[in-house]
């Protein structure tokens, strides 16, 4: 933003001649036809226009090089417009002078008056001063608007490549974890094996394809996190020891998708393991209006966690990035944990 800004200011964009080149030259084209009493220009016609186009040139010139950006774009507004005003009665003056005493001494074959009053000659400088100044401004708002698109398509390509790289960290662990759990039903040689596989090609249907867009409904959120809690039972007798409530107002809410699945992998990773007593895993989500409220807590124990500290954290990690990503500013993230209890809470405000 600040590579943008400065640009404007510095109207990095202005090619002096071709701009100046353009101006004076359709300037003069539609004052001659102003000041030629006919359509058939004469010679005078050009010398009398070439010299009243030559004592507005330089406070045009002055305008749009020195007062626009040293005072305008700096928001010196008061300055700005004092100075825009004097440089306009005072040029208008100097008009008047010039041919009234010195334009006679360059042309002495010709009679020159300053036939315009000082409210019209006003005027025309006016509006010179204040047309050039808008043409200015609106050539440098299409550049500016210009170099703002492009930058918001580079940080646009930016976001998705991170999103893009975190995803594909998420879905990958996602698998393995997954895969380990098909892996000791079939070592048991459970009939629920099958079952199994089936429900996670259903999960990666969902994790691979339908979740391959910008924002997905809470509803199917909800039925993914359901699934993967159903797919982790096949491992885990525990059913009674883990909790899934929610309350939501508008199924249809958007949400970030594989948001929340990195958390609940964690819980049941670090939380519900065999060889641990107490363990168990309470999930809660809450939705209204704009505002969603997701909160887990699982058994904890520090012995359990260092076993598996290179992978830990992949997870809580990856869910921070997106966050800052997807949600800056509209997100809370808070880890808190007891000697026993390990707890996640993650609030949108969604505007």
């Amino acid at each position: 933003m600040k590579t943008s800004n400065s640009n404007f200011v510095n109207g990095n964009n202005h090619n002096a001649l071709l701009f100046n080149g353009v101006l004076w030259f359709c300037s003069f084209t539609i004052l001659l036809l102003i000041f030629s009493e006919d359509s058939n220009p004469k010679k005078i016609d050009f010398i009398y226009t070439i010299s009243f186009l030559a004592t507005i040139i330089i406070p045009v010139i002055f305008n749009l090089y020195i007062l626009i950006p040293y005072f305008l774009k700096k928001e010196k507004y008061l300055l700005f417009v004092v100075t825009f005003i004097s440089t306009i009665i005072l040029f208008t003056q100097l008009n008047i002078w010039f041919f009234s005493y010195v334009i006679d001494y360059i042309f002495p074959d010709y009679y020159f008056i300053s036939y315009h009053s000082s409210t019209k000659l006003v005027t025309i400088f006016g509006v010179f001063l204040v047309g050039t100044t808008l043409i200015k401004l609106s050539e440098d708002w299409i550049y500016f608007n210009s170099i703002e698109n492009k930058r918001l398509k580079f940080e646009k390509q930016q976001i998705e490549t991170q999103l893009s790289a975190l995803r594909s960290q998420i879905n990958p662990h996602f698998l393995f974890n997954s895969l380990n759990v098909i892996f000791a039903l079939a070592l048991e040689k459970k009939e629920e094996t099958t079952k199994a596989i089936v429900q996670l090609s259903d999960i990666l249907r969902y994790v691979i394809y339908d979740s391959n867009t910008e924002r997905v409904t809470l509803k199917n959120e909800i039925i993914l996190l359901n699934n993967y809690i159903e797919f982790q039972k096949f491992r885990h007798q525990v059913s009674d020891k883990i909790k899934f409530t929610y309350t939501i107002s508008n199924e249809n809410f958007l949400i970030y998708p594989m948001l929340l699945l990195p958390l609940i992998e964690n819980s049941f990773k670090h939380g519900i393991k065999g060889d641990i007593e107490n363990t168990f895993v309470n999930l809660n989500i809450s939705q209204n209006n704009n505002e969603f409220h997701f909160f887990i807590e699982n058994n904890y124990s520090e012995n359990l966690l260092n076993e598996d500290k290179e992978h830990s954290g992949l997870g809580i990690v990856n869910i921070q990035k997106n966050l800052k990503i997807v949600y800056p500013e509209t997100h809370l993230f808070e880890i808190s944990k007891t000697e026993t209890t390990f707890m996640v809470s993650l609030k949108l405000f969604i505007k």
